[in-house]
């Protein structure tokens, strides 16, 4: 192969993205995604496709991981959603065994049915006093909390307002309800209500729900809650919040930020995941109404038609929650802040973008597509293993390395991530500019 021809080939594994391939056509439905994986491999031989890395351990501050082309490197941490590192916590381990050898591996069943446990119910009962809520209803994963409850509530005549940035199992749940989804621009509580005086202004009948969430991922910022709960209240709309991220991981008393803006048991739905603090699979609506439980219980489809959270699962959680809860949690919160600190002073001294505010996400801003898959694979070589996010799971033009920190890492290794990091970025725009001039 010539020199032309595989700078050829290295330019197309650095254009194109996944939306291109989203809508393939044809009347053979296998045949069709043929160019999807073309594109895709065009990448994977070029260590340019980051995604299904796989791990060798357990989720700790630095790691081994095996890339999709089948290459190995060992790192610092940065990629795994275990932010208070509570997934080997002795407590959490001795929990799981426990429930292990009471109740087995598995649920049995729906929890409409004979899947509930009495790890299940203390669960329930344990989050709505930590966020003074009076109902919870537990689904097997945070997915199936987010696209459940929407589902389940809302009706075709109903309106979904939505921040355009909320997360996917939201959006879809909006779609799949309802043909009235309104996408409003992100953290813009002007077009909120000004979105939902029109709706008002010409449907009385039907119902509105407002999605937000307490702490976006891919951004590090938070909306205006109170100004949200009160439009809604005002505008007779029910509020929902996802507080997957920062729920248990952030504030001194780990409410995130419904606890930082005094919102605590005054938003209409919270509902979150366990996937991101509390060390296993698994999500939760909370409701201040019987009523809403029992019907979400029925309604949801991911809650009836599913099988309930493990016994294991349950226990995680159960063990995870008191650690949250306890000095040690606010000690761990306390040391993930000052980890976010130090990384977003490191990157950001050395002109670095760093999005949004402190929290347990760092979103290092690269900005073009090409650039951000050379820096990704640049990090391997440079002892950091991080997760890359493109268009379209960010807005085009605004690649970033989507830093996720955690309460065991130690102020060495951020030193050395960060380091490892700009030399990413060094070596890959010096590669980016020899393939683009």
């Amino acid at each position: 192969m010539d020199h032309a021809t595989e700078r050829d080939r290295m330019l197309l594994a650095l254009t194109g993205s996944a939306r291109d391939f989203a809508c393939p056509t044809g009347p053979d439905l296998l045949d069709r995604v043929a160019p999807f994986h073309a594109w895709q491999q065009a990448r994977r031989e070029r260590s340019l496709w980051s995604y299904g890395k796989v791990s060798h351990a357990a989720p700790r501050s630095t790691c081994t991981v095996r890339y999709d082309d089948g290459t190995s490197s060992t790192g610092v941490n940065l990629a795994t959603q275990d932010y208070l590192g509570l997934s080997s916590h002795p407590a959490v381990l001795d929990a799981a065994e426990h429930a292990l050898r009471a109740y087995g591996v598995h649920s049995g069943g729906s929890a409409v049915l004979f899947g509930r446990t009495r790890l299940g119910v203390e669960l329930e009962a344990a989050l709505c006093d930590y966020l003074r809520m009076e109902h919870a209803a537990l689904f097997p994963t945070g997915w199936a909390a987010g696209y459940g409850t929407i589902q389940g509530l809302v009706r075709a005549d109903d309106h979904v307002v939505l921040d355009e940035r909320a997360h996917a199992c939201l959006q879809r749940g909006a779609m799949d309800a309802t043909r009235h989804v309104h996408a409003v621009a992100h953290l813009d509580t002007t077009e909120v209500e000004r979105t939902l005086a029109t709706i008002r202004a010409g449907d009385t009948r039907n119902a509105i729900l407002v999605v937000t969430e307490s702490l976006f991922s891919m951004d590090s910022d938070t909306p205006d809650l109170r100004a949200l709960q009160d439009m809604c209240d005002a505008y007779r709309a029910t509020l929902l919040v996802d507080v997957a991220h920062d729920f248990g991981a952030t504030g001194a008393d780990g409410l995130g930020a419904i606890g930082r803006q005094g919102m605590t048991g005054r938003i209409d739905l919270v509902m979150g995941s366990f996937s991101k603090t509390f060390a296993s699979n698994g999500g939760f609506v909370l409701t201040r109404s019987r009523a809403v439980k029992e019907y979400l219980t029925i309604f949801a489809s991911p809650h009836s038609f599913s099988n309930a959270l493990s016994p294991v699962q349950a226990a995680v959680v159960n063990a995870a929650l008191a650690i949250v809860r306890s000095p040690q949690g606010a000690g761990r919160r306390h040391a993930l802040a000052a980890r976010s600190t130090q990384m977003r002073a490191a990157l950001s001294c050395a002109g670095v973008t760093c999005m949004g505010t402190r929290s347990p996400i760092v979103p290092a801003l690269i900005g073009d597509d090409a650039l951000a898959r050379l820096v990704a694979r640049a990090l391997a070589t440079r002892g950091v293993i991080a997760n890359l996010v493109e268009y379209p799971g960010v807005p085009r033009g605004t690649a970033r390395l989507r830093l996720q920190l955690m309460a065991t890492h130690t102020p060495a290794q951020i030193r050395s991530a960060a380091e490892g990091i700009l030399g990413a970025y060094a070596d890959a725009s010096e590669q980016h500019g020899m393939l683009t001039t």
